[in-house]
């Protein structure tokens, strides 16, 4: 007489039965598991955008930090620097690049985590420590003064330039700057998510570059309105920005913009050097008025120009403004 075997139920049989009998942990399962694919899409699109756009300047290794950036024309040197988010196509596809290299030695970063620059972990990376790491730069490049403009996040970088080494810095334009500190959710909302040690980095490279790519419409209407996207804008490479890295590196600036506003807003008042401080009219992220015109009561010297009709992209939409508020300091610096 034969005897039959009962057959013992496979590895996934046993699986799916204990997923089945407890829900929540298939759910944690199911959860890991989506995650694990949006990383891996998500860093195959930041491969292929690195590859779709590679680096169109030259590197320059300062302090441990791999700097990109591109230098043109010829003339008195013109640092450009972007804001948060941004890279130095932003400037690119604006046109003032070419604009300003008719008469200037125009020198434009990738400030650290952005286009193709690299941003060390061991460095809290505040308008001051990128100040002391521009300076040494333009050093290397044998710059030893400059006028400098920065626009958004960069005018941050470029007070602290101005006020940590002034020698280097002949002229300051400053464009939709935040100078001091506010109740700011937006950036709250960033400490407690991509900025965050850790948990940022699971979010950077799973949810958000979904979520940026989803909203990036909506947050093109806020940067520029009330105007629309200029058709040049096309030029900046969005994939770029929706990078893991990028969007880690722009998440742990917003957390630091109202503490380096708080810090910064010390030194306005020893700011020697002329300063122009242009701002759109109707900026719909930042209050003017508590920020750029505050500034300029602060800095006795200094001049203001409110741009109508203009958003925070004042770079894109009025670039004759700024190219304008460039040679008029130039004019005022010749020796």
């Amino acid at each position: 007489m034969r005897i039959l075997k009962k057959r013992s139920p496979s590895l996934a049989a046993m699986t799916l039965h204990a997923l089945a009998e407890y829900p929540a942990v298939s759910a944690v399962v199911a959860a890991a598991g989506l995650m694990a694919t949006a990383a891996i899409v998500n860093r195959r699109l930041a491969d292929k955008a690195q590859r779709d756009n590679p680096p169109q300047g030259r590197f320059i290794d300062i302090n441990g930090v791999r700097l990109h950036y591109v230098e043109r024309g010829a003339g008195r040197p013109l640092v450009l620097l972007h804001g948060n988010g941004s890279m130095i196509q932003d400037f690119e596809s604006s046109g003032l690049i070419d604009l300003a290299a008719k008469d200037y030695r125009v020198i434009v970063f990738d400030r650290p985590g952005f286009g193709h620059s690299l941003r060390p972990r061991n460095v809290v990376w505040t308008p001051a420590a990128q100040a002391d790491l521009f300076k040494d730069a333009l050093a290397h490049l044998g710059v030893e003064k400059a006028i400098v403009l920065g626009h958004s996040w960069g005018a941050s970088v470029a007070v602290a330039l101005a006020s940590r080494h002034p020698a280097m810095v002949e002229a300051l334009v400053l464009a939709s700057g935040y100078y001091f500190p506010t109740a700011r959710t937006d950036a709250m909302m960033a400490m407690a998510g991509p900025a965050i040690p850790g948990f940022g980095d699971i979010l950077s490279y799973t949810i958000s570059p979904i979520l940026s790519r989803l909203m990036w419409p909506a947050m093109l209407r806020q940067l520029f309105g009330p105007k629309s996207v200029p058709q040049k804008f096309d030029g900046f490479p969005k994939s770029l920005a929706v990078r893991p890295s990028q969007l880690r590196a722009g998440a742990a600036e917003a957390a630091l913009m109202v503490p380096a506003a708080m810090m910064s807003a010390k030194t306005y008042g020893e700011l020697a050097m002329p300063v122009t401080i242009l701002a759109g009219e109707d900026d719909r992220l930042i209050d003017i008025d508590q920020q750029s015109g505050r500034l300029h009561d602060e800095i006795k010297h200094s001049k203001m120009r409110r741009v109508p009709n203009a958003g925070h992209m004042i770079q894109q939409s009025d670039t004759a403004d700024l190219m304008t508020a460039v040679n008029e300091v130039a004019a005022e610096t010749l020796h």
